[in-house]
């Protein structure tokens, strides 16, 4: 598949994965660093809106990257939604641009030149120790539900 089917079959597959969790979607009309917004309005859990920027990387295996680019959207969340070729092994990882650099300075990407130079690492051959990291980040609806609507609070 070509990366804009993957990119199609990323975000078809994270939208359902936050309406699963009782979110609402939202699609931004232009691209400036958010693919998603993740909301909640009308809800007895809830009181007002609540929302969350999503920043999505759509994998048919496996990848992983960062970008300082991202630093400057509050509370946006990095979902990485591996495995697109074989969706029966889809996972979706969910980070926040704080513990994404938590991730790269543990595994020394912000000494490289890439991180350095241009303000970004990525990698298409995530290692074990990478994968172990991110593996407290494996999203449920659960976890989405508690990533948006705390997230959201916690910026009032």
């Amino acid at each position: 598949m070509d990366t804009q089917t993957i990119e199609l079959i990323g975000r078809h597959r994270l939208m359902s994965e936050l309406m699963h969790a009782g979110l609402e979607v939202a699609l931004p009309m232009r691209d400036r660093g958010i693919d998603l917004i993740a909301y909640v309005d009308l809800s007895s859990k809830v009181r007002s809106f609540l929302a969350t920027p999503i920043q999505m990387k759509a994998a048919s295996t496996r990848s992983f990257s960062i970008d300082k680019k991202y630093e400057k959207i509050s509370n946006v969340m990095l979902a990485h939604v591996w495995h697109l070729n074989t969706p029966d092994q889809a996972v979706t990882y969910g980070l926040r641009y704080p513990e994404a650099v938590a991730i790269a300075e543990e595994l020394g990407w912000t000494k490289t030149t890439s991180w350095q130079r241009n303000g970004r690492y990525s990698t298409s051959n995530p290692s074990k120790n990478l994968c172990a990291l991110l593996e407290a980040h494996r999203m449920s609806p659960d976890k989405w539900w508690n990533c948006v609507v705390n997230a959201s609070k916690a910026s009032d």
